[in-house]
């Protein structure tokens, strides 16, 4: 295997993609939850050294004025209400992208996290209305209900593979659900009087932003001036503007980039390249940008910024609380305390694990989550993480002392609600094998991306026909990355002797001249037996792939020369090339290599540690799912 190269770590004209939208998504949840984690705690410290000083600076004012008009907030007030815009922006990005292109797309699929997210707020919110019965305090319900997508997937990242990866997008999806209907909560209960002109104000921009979105504008600057119209009329109307981000993610388009649109960014680059004048240069940036979808190139530019800097942010402003043991022991004698407490650590895995299995269950198992019903529990467990949108609550719920004793029972889940999900999954740990890993995997169907199926009367099949794994790659063989993927499939073939592979042509002819030529060849060979020989010989000879090196690859090999250059004369195996880039642009593909796993798309690297995952990953799953004897 080579060491590490190029196709590990990146994408290009022919490189699959290594880093997809939800894997960044994931990734930078994950790393900032270290951030995020530090940002409270010197909050914490910040507020018991210079107690005064801390609500003093974040009490300041700060007012922006255009004329005679403007808007006047304390820096905490910018920050929760402001900023946090940001931040709910990227969080409706993702939850686009996900039912445009992710594990939404199947429609079907929706419900059960949907429901999931619901039942793991209401549940909550009764345990905390249960709690606070009679009391002033009920006011303060919507402190208990809401996920952190960044603590919660942060601390699944450090449980590393005791758990599987399909709960990450499960956890994910479910979170979107609630941030959704915090904001709905945030607007509706937790609003000042209504200043209706301004609301009607605000109707009106975010209409003028549905109308441009509908004439195909493609200008962000368009978008974020009615954007920042919107938000500040909604801040002039007492509805809280965060919901701003949120409808502006959802309402932004996500699709894969097309070949049609790579190959045009391609004959771009290559004027640019014959003639590099700023005109041009115009042209490939814009042609680049029109590749790529604009919710994608939003989540690149705005998901560092809100994750390393807003959400810290957020939390130093909020979570600063001075402690001591009286205020600890009121706290958790308080019901705000044990209310937002008990609501997240009983709540949230019951509300998400109940509804999970009712629907499994009235759906007859046509409806499960994507992983084991162990897993689910880990994840019901480690939904109980509130942080970012409890602490907004909670700064407009109470005051005083009472925010105070909420901020403890928020910090005080994060703790207990993490210890909970290490429970969990040292418990499945210490389960027999079988057992454990249908608690991990489960039995439930996977999404299955590639168009059409594996045929073996028709795919050039490497390894044995009824093998549980079938490992399915699209390829150029004047791609490099191709052929740097080639000693990994034969290293993984030659571990797995109960390993398929499956090789499809997608030849780049617009970056990679001599590929269609070296495909048709492949097939030309295939006609007398030989195309796995000449597969090997083309991939060891990527740079040599004119008509006159592929004859020489043919009498090379003992094949019927003359048969053979007919069949390259006549482009006799262009029909079967075809059907195979067909078959790419009906799975999706538009770059190699590009791998499928039982069906199922291969986002990671395909260096020999991740395929082999998958491929272990699959065997399992294959298992689970054949009757027992």
């Amino acid at each position: 295997m080579p060491p590490t190269a190029p196709h590990l770590t990146g994408r290009t004209e022919c490189g699959s993609d290594m880093h997809t939208p939800l894997r960044d998504f994931l990734r930078t949840e994950t790393g900032s939850a270290a951030v995020l984690l530090a940002a409270a705690l010197a909050a914490m410290a910040w507020a018991n050294l210079a107690p005064g000083g801390y609500e003093t600076f974040w009490g300041t004012e700060l007012s922006v004025h255009l004329g005679a008009r403007g808007v006047a907030l304390d820096l905490r007030e910018w920050m929760n209400s402001g900023l946090m815009t940001l931040f709910f922006f990227v969080v409706g990005l993702e939850a686009r992208r996900e039912f445009d292109m992710g594990e939404l797309r199947e429609r079907r699929r929706v419900t059960l996290p949907v429901i999931a997210g619901l039942a793991g707020m209401l549940v909550p919110v009764l345990i905390y209305l249960a709690l606070n019965m009679g009391e002033s305090s009920t006011q303060g319900w919507g402190a208990a209900m809401s996920t952190d997508t960044a603590f919660a997937l942060g601390m699944l990242a450090l449980l590393g593979s005791r758990l599987p990866a399909g709960l990450r997008v499960f956890i994910l999806t479910v979170a979107v659900v609630d941030d959704f209907v915090a904001l709905v909560v945030i607007a509706v209960a937790y609003s000042g009087p209504i200043d209706w002109p301004a609301l009607w104000t605000a109707l009106g921009l975010f209409v003028v932003i549905l109308a441009v979105r509908a004439g195909h504008v493609r200008r962000g600057a368009v978008y974020a001036v009615l954007a920042v119209a919107t938000w500040v009329a909604l801040e002039r109307s007492g509805v809280d503007p965060v919901v701003v981000g949120l409808a502006m993610g959802l309402l932004t388009y996500a699709y894969p980039a097309s070949r049609s649109d790579l190959e045009r960014a391609s004959g771009l680059f290559r004027l640019f390249r014959e003639q590099p004048t700023p005109e041009l240069e115009r042209s490939v940036r814009l042609g680049l940008a029109s590749a790529i979808s604009p919710n994608e190139r939003l989540q690149r530019m705005y998901h560092p910024w809100t994750s390393y800097v807003i959400v810290p942010l957020f939390a130093l402003a909020n979570a600063g609380i001075t402690v001591d043991g009286g205020r600890l022991a009121e706290a958790y004698a308080s019901p705000i305390t044990l209310g937002i407490l008990a609501g997240y650590v009983v709540g949230k895995p019951v509300g998400i694990v109940g509804a999970s299995w009712l629907v499994s269950r009235f759906s007859r198992g046509n409806l499960r989550p994507p992983v084991g019903w162990g897993a689910t529990t880990a994840g019901g467990a480690i939904a109980g993480v509130g942080f970012t949108v409890s602490l907004l609550i909670a700064t407009l719920a109470f005051s005083g002392e009472r925010l105070t004793q909420a901020k403890i029972g928020v910090l005080s889940a994060v703790v207990c609600s993490f210890a909970t999900t290490w429970l969990v999954t040292w418990i499945i740990g210490h389960l027999p094998g079988r057992t454990r890993s249908r608690a991990l995997l489960g039995t439930g169907a996977t999404i299955v991306d590639l168009v059409p199926p594996v045929d073996v009367d028709r795919d050039h099949v490497r390894g044995p026909l009824d093998a549980p794994v079938t490992v399915v790659e699209f390829a150029d063989f004047e791609c490099p990355y191709c052929g740097l993927a080639e000693p990994v499939i034969r290293e993984l073939l030659a571990d797995y002797g109960d390993v398929r592979y499956v090789f499809r042509h997608l030849p780049l002819d617009d970056v990679h001249p001599h590929a269609e030529l070296a495909a048709e060849a492949a097939e030309a060979a295939a006609e007398q037996g030989a195309f796995w020989e000449m597969h090997d010989l083309l991939l060891d000879h990527q740079g040599a792939l004119r008509a006159v090196d592929l004859l020489r690859y043919a009498e090379q090999l003992g094949l019927d020369t003359e048969r053979f250059h007919k069949a390259l004369r006549l482009h006799s195996g262009a029909a079967r090339v075809a059907e195979d880039v067909e078959s790419a642009d009906l799975s999706g593909v538009s770059g190699t290599p590009t791998f499928f796993v039982n069906g199922r798309r291969h986002h990671g690297a395909y260096d020999i540690e991740s395929l082999t995952a998958a491929v272990q990953a699959a065997k399992e799953r294959a298992r689970l799912n054949r009757p027992a004897d």
